[in-house]
């Protein structure tokens, strides 16, 4: 899933570790959302968008043609 946390993250002046460590995950884990080899559960999403500032389709929004072509 492509997503835009680091471009927000980096936006608000955060460090993985920041971020990981405000929304109680470990820093792997934000590489790994950023990088959209992990696909965080939507409490998560929630948490991240509201450290970053941002709402959650300006940074979790995948578009429905996208879907189809990963099925």
């Amino acid at each position: 899933m492509e997503n835009k946390v680091k471009i927000a993250r980096v936006k608000v002046g955060l460090t993985q570790q920041q971020l990981a460590d405000k929304v109680g995950v470990t820093r792997q884990t934000i590489s790994l959302i950023e990088k959209g080899k992990y696909n965080p559960s939507l409490n998560l999403c929630l948490q991240i968008c509201y450290v970053v500032e941002s709402k959650l389709d300006e940074i979790f929004w995948v578009n429905k043609e996208d879907l189809n072509e990963s099925n």
